[in-house]
């Protein structure tokens, strides 16, 4: 342990424990760990380091040697590769040597009543002279005790072991998938989903850990069944064969079973898969799903899938339902049946025979209606999952291209490009047409069809969507780099980040959330170009950083970085922002993927290619001027040979990548709750499932059918054949019904406590999502929800049925021998007291399994999206290590549950051992009290009970560990939620009519103890006006957006037409504004559904809106219009196109107030200027308030409202403001360049002179902020 003062001997004793598999170590290496649990809450510090033989990288690696050995050899072959077949080569050594611990387990079973029978025949014919046969006695009496022991260990180890395989299958499967995820192309990306593939790694693979368990009762199912016939026929002749044929019937019906219940779990998955993955888009999009108020139509589309899933799991619990009570009415069936045909044949009953027959029956009853169907059950489920991970691990792989130097050619980098011609995909085609195709060609991320394209020297790689994986942000700029303080300080400086880190609360060490929940855009812009600036690389492929960022910004990364300490360096940049053209070496213009023209700022001037005309007079397509930079100079080169040699060392040096984080107070730890799980928690669990009345009944059910059961083994002795009969068809009766009834309860609990916790997840505050990642969210409803979907339920009713079937024996028992109570009080005291002192530690175990088991979703839906970036930077060695080192941290807890509960079940078993070896010679010792009918039921039940009672206690803990999934779930229905969205307020419908907002002393903080990033605002818009919002990066320009739909509730005021906002509901208040948002998410369904969620409008509206914002022509090439379902969060468009469509949504939505966030950050200026003009026409009548970077866009708007640190720095007519020669805005201006700034100023003065200015009374703010009153007059 970790925590302990010599790690080094734990883990030796693992070792030494696990190599002689023999009991002593299995008792006592884990008691520190218990000692622990007790006093205290488990933490992953406790948990004991992974064995190296369990370590993921090296499974992964061997499994994935043997899977390329079979995919080239099925190449040459010609034919599919086998995954299974892989499996089994790499593990069937080990596994098949378990099969002894079976066979061994199973023999002893068998042999076992013969000693009992041969006990009781003692007592049958008792003769208190004959001392021979009371030794003999001894001897059986001594047989049976030590065969019970052996039982114990031998199932136990057998047990751990083919745990342990099934948890190196599953771990080494992830290693592979996660390895596949990291080099998909982009034609296999749009074949699978996020959703898809978190799906693989969380159910999937799981179902390695069930199949060991069963698979060797495929071959011992048999061969006990044949031991047992012989040994039967000897007993009670040839009336055993009526009593097999029962068994031999219930075997095929079971496998049927088997075989439709795998039917409905690929079934079932699809929907899973289908369910996660909407789940992931709301999770992902729930900013924008709030401010349009769509919960209600994503609310439904989650239900429907739901739904579907739940009648699927529903038959298929019911199967399980029948499979288990089949199970439990076999053994009465059988022993009647036997016995009938015994008594018909003439033949009398005896003690002996009767208890030999019983106990051997029940020994073959386990393996063959228990074991043999689970395995082929089990097995059918592997199946379809091994199927589903082999077509994964089938999906096309991008093409290594090595751009590296070659040592013999020391040569300047470059890049090559001759008639290059590239097919874009359709399912995934770059984010903005051809400038991106461009780069990504050069990255190798798509194929090119004809042409040269020769890269020589190391790349590296800023995308145009920033990227950051959680973690700290100097983590995410080093990127697995050393760190050097120097050239650190001075990247971030370049990047302008310097500021940014002084106000974050802890520098850079500030962790950020998943997707970056922390940073704003422009931060995460500039994160992303620092991570490329500093990986020395030879050649930097520049996408758009400077859109994201304001003006001022955006210029100094061009001066400082681009062309200050990257200016020895080939770069090529992708940029809409014509003001930097002039620096560069070489321009190339680019237009629908063909290169109109290329040569320097000058040549391109004389040539009469006008640009700026090009880029206003085409209709089609986004062209952007692509910079292409060539340097020559020594110093270039030899950097980048040491930076080749620094690049292969640092992947060596994992560590700094995968050091473990420390969380900061941005990402929440998760929460874990402690202690005992409360009798309150199963109440709601099954209050979840059906009402009281309901409970009540279903509680009667299950006392009746224990009640005939419990009977029906006393007549067994004596009655007549007839009273029997009744009280067989009365047990199977009230038998089937119990299972079928608590299976019904508890699968509508789960879908019922799914609903819940979607719904409340829907209503609770954006907040929530910023500080919990993704990965956690789906943890939820992934892991959690398939626990209570399929094992729970199960656990619990077999926890039900093996509890009532305990007191009944026992009650029968003590009826007959009062004095069998006697040792059993004692070991029902010890038992609990176990029990608790084992659940103590074993929960903690598997909340920290729980626990341990997000980071590797979220690691892995974080590569997911950065893959483009990661592959760039050659990361994907140490994204897999630190992949493989959260698949060990949650090894760890895994292997301590199964070696904690095998702890328990040993000393279980062991106390049942004694107590069975205390009724055998007490009957000997007792002698003359009791006759052999007595002393058989006696040790027949002590044999019975023993398995039952602790298999039963065991379950009970099973239970009680998997209600750890039904409390994570309790605890995400119990979220603190938003304000309602319908409130007895309502507006008046045609509410607001003019658009008039009100700022009145307005603070805002997205948390209540977070920072204030609004302070004590005063502002008025009045109606029809258009006003910009500008301010640096985190001036608190979106907040101003936040406060206005109330994604987090503000302080003070804010009216809209003199209505209070924060008085009616917020449906009724954000269906009333429409937002163009920052990044533009498009949700996985058909266009239609994407522009017009509550299908409020008709078809011509839909396309008269596309035609507005000039999408028509694109939708109708899609192959069913506006059916088209899209890719997975719209990915077949590029960033442009979206936002166009958000716009679209807008125009639909006719509101009177419209707000743009940063709408055109991302686009190149002939959509920017579209967008503009669309505004202008369509929203004529409308309050529009536009946060923007480029000045260009707002230059012309009625006011501008300039923020700084979340206050009102000034607020008037553009021109106005540029007078004010100290003001933020001017000095904005001027850092747009000369050109530009006059240019701008020309705009202003423009705007200001074509306004007709009424003399009104109008709202302005003072400097000082205060609202001032005054008049406007020419």
């Amino acid at each position: 342990m970790h925590c302990s003062a010599h790690p080094e001997c734990n883990t030796t004793c693992i070792e030494l424990f696990i190599s002689t598999s023999s009991l002593p170590f299995f008792v006592s290496w884990l008691n520190p760990l218990f000692r622990i649990g007790y006093k205290r809450r488990l933490e992953e510090d406790d948990m004991y380091k992974v064995l190296p033989e369990d370590g993921s990288e090296r499974l992964g690696e061997e499994l994935q040697r043997h899977w390329d050995h079979e995919v080239q050899k099925a190449a040459k072959e010609l034919r599919p590769p086998k995954l299974t077949k892989v499996l089994i080569k790499c593990y069937w050594k080990p596994y098949a040597v378990l099969g002894i611990f079976t066979l061994i387990e199973e023999v002893i079973k068998v042999i076992q009543p013969v000693f009992l029978g041969k006990l009781i025949q003692y007592f049958e014919n008792y003769d208190p002279d004959n001392m021979d046969a009371l030794y003999e006695a001894f001897g059986y009496a001594a047989g049976v005790c030590l065969s019970t022991l052996i039982l114990a260990i031998t199932h136990h180890l057998y047990f751990f072991h083919v745990q342990r395989t099934g948890m190196k299958m599953r771990v080494a499967m992830c290693h592979m998938i996660y390895k596949k995820a990291l080099c998909l192309s982009s034609a296999a990306m749009g074949k699978t989903t996020t959703g898809q593939i978190v799906n693989l790694l969380s159910n999937d693979v799981n179902k390695f850990d069930e199949v060991t368990i069963f698979l060797h009762f495929l071959w011992v199912g048999p061969l006990q069944a044949a031991a047992v016939l012989g040994l039967l026929w000897v007993e009670i002749g040839p009336s055993c064969l009526a009593g097999m044929a029962v068994l031999v019937i219930l075997m095929p019906t079971q496998t049927m079973f088997g075989r439709l219940f795998s039917k409905f779990r690929s079934k079932t998955a699809a929907l899973t898969d289908n369910r996660i993955r909407t789940m992931n888009e709301v999770v992902s999009g729930i900013r924008i799903i709030k401010m349009y108020a769509w919960e209600k139509p994503f609310s439904a589309l989650v239900n429907d899938v739901r739904r579907k899933e739940i009648s699927k799991i529903m038959s298929s619990s019911y199967l399980r339902g029948l499979n288990m009570a089949s199970f439990f009415a076999a053994s009465k069936i059988i022993v009647f049946i036997t016995f009938t045909v015994y008594v018909l044949l003439g033949n009398t009953i005896s003690a002996s025979r009767v208890f030999v027959a019983v106990s051997l029956y029940s020994a073959v009853r386990l393996t063959v209606t228990l074991f043999f169907p689970s395995a082929i059950e089990k097995l059918s489920e592997t199946r379809i999952s091994v199927r589903r991970i082999k077509t994964f691990l089938l999906l096309d792989e991008i093409l290594k291209s090595k751009h590296g130097f070659l040592q013999e050619e020391k040569q300047e980098p470059n890049v090559e490009i001759q008639d290059l011609i590239s097919t874009v995909l359709s399912p995934v085609p770059p984010s903005n047409f051809p400038q991106s195709s461009l780069l990504s060609a050069i990255l190798g991320e798509l194929p090119h069809d004809k042409g040269v394209l020769k890269v020589k020297g190391q790349l590296t790689y800023a995308s145009q969507q920033p990227w950051v994986f959680p973690g700290t942000i100097r983590s995410n700029i080093l990127f697995g780099k050393a760190l050097h303080p120097q050239k650190y300080e001075k990247v971030l400086r370049a990047c302008a980040l310097k500021r940014d880190m002084e106000l974050l609360p802890d520098g850079d060490l500030t962790v950020i959330g998943d997707r970056g929940a922390t940073l704003s855009g422009g931060q995460k812009a500039r994160v992303n170009l620092a991570r490329a600036v500093y990986q020395d690389a030879d050649i930097y492929l520049l996408d758009d950083p400077l859109s994201a960022v304001d003006a001022e910004v955006g210029r100094h990364l061009f001066e400082q970085c681009i062309c200050g300490i990257l200016k020895n360096k080939p770069r090529i940049l992708v940029t809409h922002q014509l003001q930097y053209l002039q620096a560069a070496n070489q321009i190339l213009v680019l237009k629908e993927g063909h290169m109109v023209a290329r040569g320097t700022y000058s040549e391109l001037q004389r040539s009469g290619v006008d640009f700026t005309s090009l880029l206003k007079r085409e209709e089609e397509g986004p062209q952007a001027p692509g910079v292409e930079t060539e340097s020559r100079s020594p110093c270039s080169r030899t950097l980048s040979q040491n930076s080749e040699v620094s690049h292969t060392s640092s992947i060596r040096s994992v560590k700094d990548g995968t050091e473990q984080l420390p969380v900061g107070p941005t990402v929440v730890e998760e929460s874990r709750s402690e202690g005992t799980i409360g009798v309150g928690l199963y109440v709601k669990y099954l209050k979840a499932g059906a009402n009281i009345l309901v409970l009540i009944g279903v509680v009667l059910l299950q006392f009746l059918a224990q009640c005939h059961a419990g009977s029906f083994f006393l007549h067994n002795l004596c009655a007549s054949v007839c009273v029997t009969k009744c009280l067989t068809g009365a047990t199977l009766i009230f038998g089937f019904a119990r299972s079928l009834v608590m299976f019904n309860v508890l699968v509508k609990a789960a879908q019922s406590l799914h609903n819940r916790m979607f719904n409340s997840i829907l209503r609770t505050p954006v907040r929530f999502f910023d500080v919990n990642p993704i990965g956690r969210v789906l943890n939820r409803f992934s892991k959690d929800i398939g626990q209570l979907d399929a094992a729970l339920p199960w656990t619990f009713v077999d926890f039900i049925q093996i509890f009532l079937q305990i007191i009944g024996v026992v009650a029968v028992a003590a009826s007959v021998i009062p004095w069998i109570l006697i040792p059993l009080v004692p070991l029902v005291i010890v038992f609990l007291f176990l029990r608790r002192y084992f659940l103590q530690t074993s929960r903690d175990v598997k909340r920290l399994e729980s626990t341990t088991r997000s980071p590797v979703f979220s690691h892995l839906s974080s590569s997911l999206q950065g893959l483009w970036t990661i592959r760039a930077f050659r990361a994907e060695e140490r994204f897999q290590n630190t992949f493989d080192a959260y698949q060990d941290l949650h090894s760890e807890s895994w292997f301590l549950f199964l070696v904690t509960s095998r702890w328990f079940a040993v000393r279980l078993d062991g106390m049942c051992a004694v107590f069975v070896t205390i009724t055998a010679f007490g009957c000997l010792l007792l002698r003359d009290q009791v006759e052999a009918g007595s002393v058989g039921l006696a040790l027949s039940y002590a044999v019975t009970l023993m398995g039952m009672f602790q298999w039963g206690v065991r379950q009970s803990a099973e239970v009680e560990n998997m209600m750890t999934s039904v409390e994570r779930v309790v605890e995400y229905t119990e979220l603190e939620s938003e304000a309602p969205w319908e409130t007895q307020k309502r507006p008046p419908p045609e509410w607001p009519s003019q658009g008039l907002i009100t700022f009145d002393r307005v603070s805002f903080s997205y948390s209540s103890d977070g920072p204030v990033v609004l302070k004590d605002m005063k502002a008025m818009f009045r109606p029809k006006e258009k006003v910009g919002i500008v301010g640096r990066t985190g001036a608190g320009k979106s907040s101003l957006v936040s406060a206005l739909f109330r994604l987090a509730e503000p302080e003070g005021r804010i009216y809209i037409d003199g209505v209070l906002t924060s008085e009616i509901g917020l449906h009724d208040l954000r269906q009333k504004m429409s937002i163009i948002p920052q990044d533009p998410v498009l949700f996985t369904g058909t266009m239609r559904k994407n522009l017009d969620p509550f299908s409020q409008h008709t078809d011509e509206d839909l396309w008269n809106a596309l035609q507005e914002v000039q999408l028509k022509s694109v939708v109708e090439e899609l192959p069913n219009k506006m059916e088209t379902v899209l890719a997975e969060s719209g990915s077949n468009f590029s960033v442009g196109q979206r936002q166009l469509v958000c716009l679209a949504r807008a125009i639909l939505r006719k509101n009177r107030i419209l707000i743009i966030d940063e709408a055109t950050a991302n686009v190149d200026p002939r959509t920017d200027e579209l967008i503009q003009k669309t505004i202008r026409d369509k929203f004529r009548e409308c309050t529009v308030l536009t946060i923007a970077h480029r000045l260009n866009t707002i230059i012309d708007s009625d006011r501008i409202l300039v923020l700084d640190a979340g206050q009102i720095h000034e607020y008037d007519e553009p021109y106005t403001l540029l007078q004010n020669h100290d003001g933020i805005f001017f000095k904005m201006v001027q850092q747009t360049g000369r050109q530009e700034a006059v240019s701008l100023l020309q705009s202003a003065k423009q705007a200001y002179n074509s306004r007709s200015r009424p003399s009104t009374s109008n709202g302005g703010v003072g400097v000082d902020g205060n609202l001032v009153i005054f008049e406007t007059a020419l």
